[in-house]
């Protein structure tokens, strides 16, 4: 497999989260989004979304995070993303699937640089707007797991409601969200990074990670 990924895009953070939770060998392709490789003519005519990440597996190329973390599930259920029980999937998938669509799709890069231009947004304006769309969704996710009352994780093991929740409060840690209200999402947040899965996915263990970043 190869991952074409960039060090800090947060949907490439769950591909690499996912793929070493399973145990499955892959390659880093970095394709350095500030720079707009991805918007090339020969990774365009590979994947037309023109993002990241985009999976070359099993003898195709794959996008979009989301299907791809589906898609890894079935092809390999060893060690799986999701639980058994139906009731439980809904959970995982209610509060992924939240955060995924919600806060990602308003707070991704794309969205932040037509902020800034041509509408002339401030940095100051963009933080604000990047913090607001996180508290919309992350409330909402805090008081579902108190009534959960979930310990480490929100079930036995680190799942797809990890892998996608820890890179984008990663994310929000450097638009200096406040967490302090936050205990539950806080607790996940920290067993999941002392795993060595979560570890190795890190944005700062990336081969493209810049010196000092």
């Amino acid at each position: 497999m190869r991952l074409h990924a960039y060090f800090r895009s947060s949907t490439s953070y769950r591909l690499r989260i996912a793929l070493n939770l399973k145990g499955l060998d892959y390659a880093i392709e970095p394709v350095n989004l500030l720079k707009s490789e991805q918007r090339g003519a020969a990774y365009r005519a590979r994947n037309p979304f023109a993002g990241v990440p985009m999976l070359e597996a099993a003898g195709r190329d794959r996008a979009q995070s989301l299907a791809i973390l589906e898609w890894l599930d079935e092809a390999y259920p060893d060690r799986p993303l999701l639980p058994a029980d139906t009731e439980d999937r809904f959970t995982v998938r209610e509060l992924a699937y939240g955060i995924a669509s919600e806060i990602h799709a308003v707070n991704n890069l794309p969205v932040l640089k037509y902020l800034k231009d041509p509408l002339g947004h401030s940095q100051d304006e963009i933080d604000t707007w990047y913090r607001h769309w996180l508290a919309k969704t992350f409330v909402p996710v805090e008081q579902r797991l108190a009534q959960l009352g979930i310990g480490d994780f929100l079930f036995d093991a680190p799942g797809l409601f990890e892998v996608v929740l820890v890179p984008q409060m990663y994310n929000a840690h450097r638009f200096d969200f406040d967490f302090s209200a936050f205990p539950r999402m806080t607790a996940i947040e920290r067993a999941c990074l002392a795993l060595p899965a979560f570890e190795r996915a890190h944005p700062d263990n990336q081969p493209d990670t810049p010196e000092g970043s």
